[in-house]
């Protein structure tokens, strides 16, 4: 929980979900603008889109990178650079495993909707079409990607509804 997180990890991960990308990033960048082209292709979550319990530091660094994509797509669209981001919901990964907790340590569970998630296999597939489409966003799960759409119809609803959800 937020009261129960100390700065640190979330300053820890701001600097690997976020800061890591962005400064890669920002070291491509001159080399797209040179060279007028250019593809961003970034791993975001659909927890960028709307958040969840017990995530909200990486729910903030997600939220961050839409943010900082969407205005590096729109600065140098006339440079030819192109911006996707990949929103994957639930992917059966050790991500829960690797997650931390409110003091820093690895959570070292997994949790059900993980493993219950999309195949790893499954997931590559959507993101290469996604690529290949050069999509703005692509939201790749299964139910749980339809919360970007109820959040911009009713936000109140999907807050009841992701409340509700069994993810920890």
């Amino acid at each position: 929980m937020v009261i129960d997180t100390n700065i640190s990890v979330d300053k820890r991960l701001m600097e690997v979900n976020y800061l890591g990308t962005v400064g890669l990033s920002k070291a491509l960048l001159p080399h797209y603008v040179k060279h007028k082209s250019g593809h961003f292709v970034i791993v975001s979550s659909l927890m960028g889109k709307f958040s969840s319990p017990y995530r909200s530091g990486y729910c903030g660094a997600k939220h961050a990178l839409h943010g900082f994509f969407d205005a590096l797509r729109m600065e140098h669209e006339k440079d030819n650079i192109k911006v996707t981001l990949i929103c994957p919901g639930f992917v059966n990964t050790e991500v829960s495993r690797n997650a931390l907790t409110g003091d820093g340590s690895k959570l070292n569970s997994h949790d059900t909707a993980t493993e219950n998630g999309l195949s790893v296999e499954d997931f590559s597939k959507r993101m290469i079409k996604a690529i290949k489409k050069e999509k703005f966003e692509a939201y790749i799960g299964k139910f749980e990607r339809f919360g970007v759409f109820v959040k911009r119809l009713s936000p109140r609803w999907l807050h009841c509804l992701v409340k509700r959800s069994e993810v920890r």
